[in-house]
């Protein structure tokens, strides 16, 4: 059995490929829409950066394709509030310690130290 997947997309011919900083404008990555409070709103890439030799890239998405982020709802924001609060919560002491729990420790720093 052979493994398919890589870590490096090679480029597709579907998309034009640009070198970084050199994409025409019109096109955003998906952190450039977001910081300008935009989503790719399910259209398909239409382009992609590569940059370090290659080894990095980024897909390009169409500013007039766009459309505006959803706001947050009451609903939303609970379940990130209840999210964000189990990874804060260390499973020893059961004590909301204000930062996550590291996966490394699986534990706050002073249970890991017991």
């Amino acid at each position: 059995m052979t493994c398919t997947a890589t870590l490096r997309p090679e480029p597709s011919a579907a998309v034009p490929v640009y070198r970084y900083r050199l994409a025409p404008d019109g096109l955003m990555t998906r952190r450039q829409l977001r910081a300008a409070g935009l989503r790719p709103n399910g259209h398909d890439p239409v382009g992609e950066i590569r940059w370090h030799r290659g080894r990095r890239f980024a897909l390009l998405y169409r500013v007039d394709q766009a459309a505006p982020v959803r706001p947050m709802t009451p609903g939303r924001a609970r379940a990130l509030e209840a999210a964000m609060r189990a990874r804060r919560t260390c499973p020893v002491c059961l004590i909301d310690r204000g930062y996550c729990i590291p996966l490394s420790l699986g534990c706050c720093v002073p249970c890991s130290n017991i």
